[in-house]
């Protein structure tokens, strides 16, 4: 009995010791899941465009939505939130594959028309507008017009009970509009690559 109590003794500060630098050494769920937001080390540095760009880019989508804003006023139409996004994109990124004129015509209609037919079948329920936005991305993923604002168009049109008009006036010619006051800048538009046609089309 004694012999045990020795071995005890001479294991147990060993294994606490071993436990404690085991649980130092393991991070805590909390900070693995903090320490995601990190990313990844940058390989080039920020660089900001050159300001004459940052002017063109201020015209450009102060017309842009001037121009919406404009049309729905004389319309009596409502001014959808998420063409500001699109006014970020087009504007700020014009040659990202999701800025590209067929992702944000095609990308804010068939959202809305996601967005429209959750409404007209469901209605306005607690999970419908959950709905019409995750099928409006499977309804660009599949026709490769992926715009990320269309993911708002879908879920303004379930939360607002958006009839079947909503698709044309406002969204449709609000993202005519926005295609339109684009080409007329300085950039090319739309931006053609290799890799980006491959995956997203364009015009």
């Amino acid at each position: 009995m004694q012999e045990v109590e020795k071995l005890r003794e001479i294991v147990d500060p060993y294994d606490q010791e071993n436990t404690k630098a085991l649980i130092r050494s393991e991070p805590s769920l909390a900070i693995r899941y903090i320490s995601k937001m990190k990313g990844y080390k940058r390989t080039t540095p920020l660089v900001s465009p050159p300001p004459l760009d940052v002017i063109i880019t201020w015209v450009g989508a102060f017309l842009g939505i001037t121009a919406i804003v404009l049309f729905s006023h004389k319309f009596d139409l409502s001014v959808v939130a998420s063409f500001g996004a699109s006014a970020v994109l087009i504007y700020g990124v014009p040659d990202a594959p999701l800025s590209q004129p067929r992702n944000v015509f095609f990308g804010h209609t068939l959202s809305a028309a996601a967005g429209v037919a959750t409404f007209m079948m469901f209605g306005l329920t607690w999970w419908s507008p959950a709905l019409g936005t995750s099928l409006a991305l499977v309804v660009m993923l599949l026709t490769k017009t992926t715009h990320p604002p269309g993911g708002a168009t879908a879920l303004f049109a379930v939360l607002s009970k958006a009839q079947p008009s909503y698709i044309l006036t406002p969204i449709m010619a609000g993202g005519g509009i926005f295609v339109i006051n684009r080409l007329l800048g300085k950039k090319q538009f739309p931006h053609k690559t290799q890799s980006t046609e491959l995956v997203l089309g364009f015009w």
